[in-house]
């Protein structure tokens, strides 16, 4: 396990008694994984991580026990995500159950107060150090519906659905558009002929790749970590009429079989730490799910250093577009 959270560090050193409480949204912590109390969180990391510790874990959209102690969110860089959170919370557990809000104070934490005062709840604050503040508040009954925040935009002639929390929400990101622009003009290899193509989509966000994908006559399977995503695919398919696979997964970990072609905007951030940890793996371990000649197809900021990846794992690879921010890669798996 890496260097405890500051936010965890704050809680830690709190006079208070956490036992059977709800920690939501928590980063992978081993403070918190070796203690007591349940957690409820998007990430699917954190919940296997619970789990394997012998620990309840609850994915975001799978509401929690109501009755608990008292709940820890952790605020997330993300100010819709953290107002869903708070909403959810209000749902989830009986007025009056005790909330507790952490957050580094360059992550918005500070905004929380004003926040919570459009929920008509009050705070006071607990803690402040290692650059975090702890506030505590109390849930009340809500009627927002936490479900208002989804969302639905037209990008690419197709209808998708976005949640607070997904990449990109609510908008095409440039990178995206660019990966779409070299997949329409240097369109993947096909099989046999009369066979659709097997494509896996890793880290799809609202959907867009998927969808474009199965537009075309693609079999899809989609992963992503985050149960938002999952359920934004979900929702971006069924709107647009269009069938898929969509799996909660760390990159391949919970995926079985081979495809034809692997296409992704892998994320390299996790909140405001960059991490290249699954790019390599999606980079790295991308052979062993492709047939021979299948293709890995993907778009990257041009600073990052995956040509290196994917030079020692294909043995060579193609720049199919290059705008001098973005440039999308594509690796061919070699036949024997």
């Amino acid at each position: 396990m890496s260097t405890q959270p500051p936010a965890c560090q704050l809680l830690a050193r709190q006079d208070a008694d956490y036992r059977g409480w709800l920690w939501v949204a928590p980063p992978r912590d081993g403070w918190l994984e070796s203690g007591e109390g349940s957690v409820w969180s998007a990430d699917l990391d954190v919940c296997e991580a619970w789990r394997n510790a012998g620990r309840p874990a609850y994915g975001a959209l799978t509401a929690p026990p109501a009755e608990v102690p008292g709940a820890v969110l952790f605020w997330p860089k993300s100010l819709a995500l953290g107002e869903w959170w708070l909403s959810a919370l209000n749902t989830a557990l009986p007025a009056g159950t005790p909330i507790q809000i952490v957050g580094e104070n360059q992550g918005g934490i500070k905004r929380v107060p004003k926040i919570l005062e459009g929920f008509e709840q009050t705070c006071r604050k607990l803690d402040t150090a290692r650059r975090c503040t702890l506030f505590a508040s109390r849930t009340v009954e809500s009627e927002r519906d936490p479900d208002a925040v989804w969302q639905t935009f037209t990008a690419e002639e197709l209808t998708l659905a976005s949640h607070p929390g997904v990449f990109g929400h609510g908008k095409l990101d440039d990178g995206t558009r660019l990966l779409l622009k070299a997949l329409a003009q240097s369109p993947l290899p096909l099989p046999a002929r009369g066979k659709p193509l097997r494509a896996l989509d890793v880290g799809c966000g609202d959907g867009i790749l998927s969808a474009w994908l199965a537009k075309q006559g693609s079999q899809v399977t989609a992963v992503d970590l985050n149960a938002f995503a999952v359920e934004a695919t979900r929702r971006t398919l069924v709107a647009n009429q269009l069938t898929g696979t969509v799996i909660q997964s760390d990159v391949y970990r919970q995926l079985e079989g081979t495809f034809e072609a692997i296409v992704s905007n892998p994320p390299f951030h996790q909140e405001r730490s960059i991490d290249y940890g699954p790019t390599q793996r999606l980079i790295r371990e991308a052979p062993a799910h492709l047939v021979e000649g299948g293709s890995l197809t993907l778009v990257a900021n041009a600073f990052l250093p995956y040509p290196d990846w994917l030079q020692e794992t294909f043995g060579s690879f193609e720049t199919l577009a290059d705008n001098r921010r973005f440039r999308v890669y594509r690796a061919i798996k070699p036949r024997r």
